[in-house]
């Protein structure tokens, strides 16, 4: 059920993040003056649609049977396929010489409509790190970015979600919500090393340190887990002995276990630290795409040495690239279904990278995206050749290909690796 959960939670914030980034399309293209004839929520086949009378600048919604023919206003529609969204401009050709087409558009234009859906992505992430500056930064970068100023760090022990019935943890008292700090005096940061402790353990008594408040601020502070602060009555601390079950049972203590976390809070300079932790983090993408395909070439070419040993470290190599590489179900199998169990703190700062890894991805001057587009129409700008309909739709469809077939293969290989 929880991977179920993660894996719908996925298709709709990468749908949300897609959308978004066709969105700045949307909005640069009416603010430069070109038509845009549709604008679509998820991918065909539509489901249904309305359009914006040109005239009355009132909507309506569109029948079936007029979804075939060319309308004057805009569409807005919802499709069937969950994978994202779409702006369809008018002539979206670079030779198209029609008065509103994205051709007709002076090449300054085109770069801020081309762009418009990057710039959209950096905006979402700044936002979203914006609010967890402000609300518990998670940390997953070292040495990720603050301003030491204005920042505290508060973790939150690990904290019993759930106790099986007839468990040693019920018959020994533990309860759900009470927060684990220590056992046999040894302190814990994480579940996995409860879990650890109790697998070597198994079968003993063990004792753990609990701390039952309902005072969750109170929980964080370091010094009301010796007892010495000012929360009131309500903080108790108890040891509580626990014979384990044996090695071969169902389970050891039978007690499900939050992941402790420390979060960095920041006030004033919340906006600042989204701003920074997002340009960290684009500099963090390039550089992992630079090294991916640093090692990618290096180990295609060692491949032709005649030397044994360079040729297994380059399939290393090789292997490391793909190893790194995860396509749309990794992302959606794996990635959000482990985030969105971590809480939804984890989950925003997720959909956050997200949104800056497709910004870097688009920025790529590779024709089949918005990078590589920009860059074909710049060249032939500066040679100044016409770039005719045919051959722009002969280089980006074969672009297009071959980012397809990378997209499968590296499907392949999430496939293969969730199933091993």
């Amino acid at each position: 059920m929880n991977i179920f959960v993660g894996v719908v939670v996925g298709l709709i914030v990468l749908m949300f993040l897609v959308t978004a980034h066709e969105f700045g399309h949307f909005i640069m293209a009416r603010r430069n003056g070109v038509r845009v004839l549709e604008f679509g929520i998820c991918f065909p086949p539509r489901a249904i649609a309305w359009v914006k009378d040109p005239k009355t600048k009132k909507w309506r919604k569109l029948p079936r049977d007029e979804w075939k023919k060319p309308q004057e206003g805009l569409i807005f529609s919802l499709n069937w396929l969950p994978i994202g969204g779409f702006c369809q401009m008018d002539g979206e050709s670079a030779s198209d010489t029609r008065k509103g087409t994205f051709g007709k558009a002076s090449f300054w234009a085109k770069t801020k409509i081309l762009f418009g859906g990057v710039a959209m992505n950096w905006l979402i992430a700044f936002i979203i790190f914006t609010v967890l500056a402000w609300t518990g930064m998670p940390e997953f970068l070292d040495n990720q970015f603050t301003i030491a100023s204005d920042s505290r760090v508060e973790a939150t022990p690990v904290q019993i979600t759930s106790v099986a019935e007839g468990s040693p943890a019920e018959v020994a008292g533990l309860k759900s919500g009470d927060y684990i700090l220590t056992i046999d005096g040894n302190s814990v940061s994480y579940s996995s090393d409860i879990s650890d402790y109790n697998e070597l353990h198994a079968g003993e008594q063990v004792a753990y340190e609990i701390m039952r408040s309902e005072n969750k601020e109170c929980v964080k502070r370091k010094e009301c887990r010796s007892g010495e602060c000012d929360c009131g009555d309500s903080i108790e601390l108890d040891v509580i002995p626990v014979t384990l079950n044996p090695k071969d049972s169902e389970y050891l203590l039978g007690v499900t276990m939050s992941t402790s976390q420390a979060l960095t809070y920041s006030t004033w300079s919340a906006p600042i630290v989204g701003a920074g932790l997002t340009l960290q983090l684009t500099g963090e993408t390039f550089k992992g795409v630079g090294i991916m395909l640093g090692n990618l070439i290096s180990g295609i070419a060692s491949q032709f040495s005649f030397n044994a040993e360079v040729r297994e470290d380059g399939q290393e190599a090789i292997s490391a690239v793909g190893d790194s590489i995860s396509g749309p179900v990794g992302i959606i199998g794996v990635l959000f279904p482990t985030f969105t169990a971590a809480g939804p703190t984890n989950l925003a700062f997720l959909a956050a990278l997200i949104s800056v890894s497709l910004a870097c991805m688009n920025v790529l001057p590779i024709p089949a995206l918005d990078g590589g587009r920009w860059l074909l129409i710049a060249i032939y700008k500066i040679c100044k050749k016409e770039l005719t309909k045919e051959t722009e739709e002969k280089i980006v469809s074969r672009a297009m290909f071959v980012l397809l077939a990378l997209i499968f293969i590296v499907t392949i290989l999430d496939i293969v690796r969730i199933a091993s």
